[in-house]
């Protein structure tokens, strides 16, 4: 048995099972629950899935849920700079002690389940299962849930939810979730319970037919982004974006949300109507408007700095660059950027890349050293070169990408991958 007596022996007994790998099928998770006697049946659950814009409609979710005076959690992954930034109640991220008590008491029942069954727990399994005990613990109100891949197979479809929440659909993990729309659909409307309510965001018609035909299986009921609510009179204010919503129950005027990106109005937008769906009424617009104000997104067209101006964004899949780049010419017209660029091996770099043509003077590109699917620098260099027709700079790790970007006294903008964003915040302080 694992004997953790402090954060770093935490994180590396839970970094222990990265090797177990990624798995499909939900026999582990549900087993380590019922050993746990299912602390995730103790609070109604928002399950939030989507290839884009997830982490951001589960963090306004939650925090609409809570500027109604309620208790939240919230769970959502992956991580930019430390582990325990999945995990917040009340808004408030997990603490390093809060983090290491609760891994040592969990990690007990996760050897114990693994020695019994002969099988190993996979890292995410591990945090999702660590999510719905230490929010019983907490005696939330309610939890928001962010889906980690897909939906149907994904460690958190163990819990049954009250809302299901679907942001959109792309081609992403094709390998693991379909190479259509349709199927990706599928996957990621599966986390959808009997008898739940539905909320959707703006999906093409081919990922809104398969939705439809689950919802109907399913029984639920079901609102859309466009047909049953949606943002009203979206406007560009200084660092962010004023509008209203027409919500499920109710009209919400005079939000000012202060986060950079139209996309950001859409995401909560589907945050204000799945908070409707929770509670099966309208909204208090005090309770909306704080919410809005408060709203933050770190990695997502964050900036954090100003002279030069820096932006970091974790856009790592070409919907979400074209997304990025759509945002940049909305509001930063005049600007063209110093690029940092780190990649996964299993991303379409190159259509990425293109949605960024005529936005970057020089790029520099290092490897994320986070993780071993991050793309070698010298094969994202003669991709990004390949692309962008600019002078490219391979580097030995992010911060000094960073650093010699900053250094051109252009504005630059950190790009490519999560993991790239959460060095460079690391390198940056921030």
């Amino acid at each position: 048995m694992a004997e953790i007596a402090s954060y770093d022996d935490a994180v590396a007994w839970l970094d222990d099972h990265i090797g177990a790998g990624v798995k499909p099928g939900l026999e582990r998770i549900t087993g380590l629950l019922e050993l746990l006697a299912r602390p995730d049946e103790s609070y109604p659950i928002v399950h939030v899935a989507g290839t884009n814009g997830k982490t951001s409609t589960a963090r306004m979710t939650a925090g609409l849920i809570g500027a109604h005076g309620l208790a939240t959690g919230l769970f959502t992954s992956p991580h930019l700079q430390a582990v325990e930034e999945r995990y917040e109640h009340g808004m408030r991220p997990m603490s390093r002690e809060a983090f290491a008590v609760a891994v040592a008491e969990l990690a007990p029942v996760v050897d114990l389940w693994s020695e019994s069954s002969g099988d190993r727990i996979t890292y995410f399994e591990i945090t999702a299962a660590l999510a719905f005990a230490w929010f019983a613990e907490k005696a939330v109100d309610a939890a928001v849930i962010e889906v980690g891949l897909g939906g149907r197979w994904d460690a958190t479809n163990a819990a049954t939810s009250e809302v299901a929440v679907v942001t959109s659909i792309g081609l992403e993990h094709t390998a693991y979730l379909g190479d259509t729309e349709a199927l990706i659909a599928a996957e990621k409307a599966a986390i959808l319970d009997r008898d739940a309510v539905l909320v959707t965001g703006e999906l093409s018609d081919e990922a809104l037919a398969v939705i439809r035909a689950r919802a109907e299986e399913q029984g639920a009921l079901w609102h859309r982004f466009g047909p049953d609510f949606g943002p009203d009179d979206a406007r560009p204010a200084v660092g962010g974006w004023l509008f209203d919503v027409e919500g499920i129950h109710a009209r919400y005027t005079g939000i000012d949300l202060r986060l950079h990106g139209a996309h950001q109005v859409h995401n909560f937008t589907v945050g204000v109507a799945a908070t409707e769906a929770l509670f099966g009424r309208a909204l208090d617009l005090g309770a909306v408007r704080e919410a809005a104000a408060r709203a933050a997104a770190p990695g997502r067209m964050e900036i954090v700095r100003r002279d030069p101006l820096v932006m970091l964004d974790g856009a790592h899949n070409p919907p979400g660059m074209a997304a990025l780049a759509e945002a940049l010419g909305q509001e930063f017209t005049t600007s063209r950027w110093a690029l940092v660029f780190g990649v996964m091996r299993d991303k379409d770099a190159a259509s990425m890349l293109s949605h960024l043509d005529g936005l970057v003077t020089t790029a520099h590109v290092a490897r994320a050293a986070g993780s071993d699917r991050a793309l070698p620098a010298g094969e994202a260099a003669a991709l990004v070169h390949g692309a962008l027709d600019v002078e490219t700079v391979e580097h030995p790790s992010v911060a000094d990408a960073v650093a010699a970007a900053i250094s051109s006294g252009d504005p630059v903008l950190v790009t490519g991958s999560l993991y790239v964003v959460g060095e460079a915040r690391t390198a940056l302080g921030v």
